[in-house]
């Protein structure tokens, strides 16, 4: 009882201090954000300078020599080419910047209607670059598969969010940890798949990790079990994403593992209009 006790206070000290650490990074986010539509919006005007500056070329060709009319043009295009990819990822990272900003200010349990898709990529990623954050020689092969033309689909975002990342930070792991011993024929992959199927949303989330034994799978969704080392789980997550599934969206959370080959999560929701 000493030691339940014991654990039991070191879970609410790490909760308290993830409580910390979210409040702070809704705080970074917001102040990165600002700084970023500057970078964006310059890089905007910036673009149509060059479509001014283009013309004028174009104007006065006849002044160039073929050399350096051809340099000019290619010059343009190579800056039109990189402020085109400035654009493309600051607004990938203001999208981010926004998910987390959502899961720090969302109104509890509020359904609103979302690009199902973008989410789940962008939290998939999101767990992919915390865990090369956190181990520089982490690498893994994620095979997506979304199908096209999926309405905005009635969900609570800020927790779906959760419940995504959630599978992938554990997929991550898994594939990391089965890594350290399997040797160099091992290639640690991840697929995620979002379909509709009989009117429902299907999101299927698989890895080729280390797999779960026959205790882990019957102790998985229990509060504070982890077969994470101390410091990096506190066995809520899995507890927590279930809730998030089954209780709050009325669907379905399953999943299939055999020791040494890997795990798949299949998230099923039935629609709500």
């Amino acid at each position: 009882m000493e030691k339940q006790i014991e654990q039991l206070q070191e879970q609410l000290k790490k909760q308290e201090k993830l409580a910390s650490l979210g409040l702070l990074s809704a705080g970074i986010a917001h102040e990165i954000q600002n700084p970023l539509n500057f970078v964006i919006n310059f890089s905007k005007m910036s673009d149509k300078l060059l479509k001014d500056l283009s013309e004028i070329v174009d104007d006065n060709k006849d002044k160039f020599s073929d050399g350096d009319r051809e340099d000019v043009e290619d010059i343009v295009a190579d800056l039109k080419d990189n402020l085109s990819k400035i654009v493309q990822h600051g607004e990938r990272a203001i999208s981010i910047i926004q998910g987390i900003l959502l899961v720090s200010r969302g109104k509890e349990d509020q359904f609103l209607p979302t690009d199902i898709t973008k989410l789940v990529r962008e939290y998939v990623w999101l767990s992919y670059h915390a865990m090369r954050a956190n181990h520089k020689d982490f690498n893994l092969n994620i095979h997506e598969q979304y199908q096209e033309g999926l309405p905005p689909i009635m969900v609570i975002p800020q927790d779906m969010s959760r419940a995504i990342l959630n599978l992938m930070n554990n997929a991550c792991y898994a594939v990391w940890n089965k890594a350290q011993t399997a040797g160099d024929s091992y290639k640690p992959e991840a697929s995620v798949s979002v379909e509709m199927r009989d009117g429902q949303l299907v999101i299927i989330l698989s890895d080729n990790g280390e797999g779960m034994t026959d205790e882990v799978k019957q102790r998985l969704y229990e509060n504070f079990f982890t077969t994470k080392p101390i410091g990096s789980g506190t066995g809520l997550g899995m507890a927590i994403t279930r809730d998030i599934i089954e209780n709050k969206h009325g669907g379905k959370l399953t999943f299939e593992s055999t020791a040494g080959i890997g795990t798949t999560f299949t998230i099923t929701i039935p629609l709500k209009k």
